[in-house]
């Protein structure tokens, strides 16, 4: 989830809807691929297709770029690339520091793929003395004593989040006011900011119990289609009716 107001003054005075700058990413994912393998062109059939949205959205989407791909021939991969990476800000080197360095922060730490697309892990830092000096995917630990120093001597303005939930808030309020204005939270839990400052949250947990509602869907309807044998799922929340059996008798917390 999304909070605070967004810092791209240039994007939002194009008038590039918020729905669109999310698809920008996927376009580039796919049109990057297409480049790896030497395509010179691409349809907004084949594009919208790899990059999982339709071709009507796809084409909506590159005229807020003022991209309309040429008829009979498609859309130029390269020049695409070079388009959307401008307008995500991607053409620019962005200084990055990871606060929390366990084994969330040090897995994104030595993750590839900052570097290419535009993103430099500046510092690691964590509030473990004992982290200090150690070296993870080649960059020492800093103490997190001195974050406001470090983001001043990187210009940092993008921060990552992977401490514990009840460690984030403090992290992210000093974040904040050291200068940084977006903040991606790895911490599950729900962080306050001021206008200006975005923060972007991934919660991996609640992406799988979205996946296991639409299992335990699945399995109902097959189930169902089997004679109607209710799932071990259908029989507790029947059990857990009131005696209308048309609400809960003890409402979840």
């Amino acid at each position: 989830m999304a909070t605070g107001r967004t810092h791209r003054p240039a994007t939002r005075s194009r008038g590039i809807p918020e729905a669109t700058v999310a698809r920008l990413p996927l376009y580039l994912r796919a049109l990057t691929a297409l480049s790896e393998r030497s395509v010179p062109t691409v349809s907004s059939e084949e594009l919208a297709a790899a990059a999982g949205v339709n071709s009507a959205k796809l084409r909506k989407d590159f005229s807020y770029l003022g991209s309309y791909g040429t008829r009979g021939v498609g859309y130029d991969v390269e020049y695409l690339v070079y388009q959307i990476s401008r307008e995500l800000g991607l053409t620019q080197d962005w200084p990055v520091v990871i606060v929390g360095i366990g084994n969330l922060g040090a897995a994104l730490a030595n993750y590839g793929g900052f570097a290419s697309r535009g993103f430099r892990v500046a510092a690691l830092i964590d509030a473990d003395p004992a982290m200090a000096g150690k070296p993870v995917a080649g960059i020492p630990v800093q103490h997190s004593d001195d974050l406001e120093k470090i983001i001043q001597d990187n210009g940092v303005s993008i921060g990552v989040i992977a401490t514990p939930a009840g460690a984030a808030q403090a992290v992210c309020d000093r974040l904040v006011a050291a200068g940084v204005t977006s903040i991606l939270n790895f911490a599950p839990t729900v962080l306050s900011v001021p206008d200006g400052v975005d923060v972007r949250k991934v919660d991996l947990s609640i992406e799988l119990q979205i996946l296991a509602f639409h299992e335990q869907r699945k399995a109902g309807e097959g189930a169902a289609s089997d004679g109607g044998v209710p799932t071990a799922a259908a029989r507790s929340e029947s059990a857990d009716q009131g005696p209308d059996g048309d609400m809960p008798a003890v409402m979840p917390a």
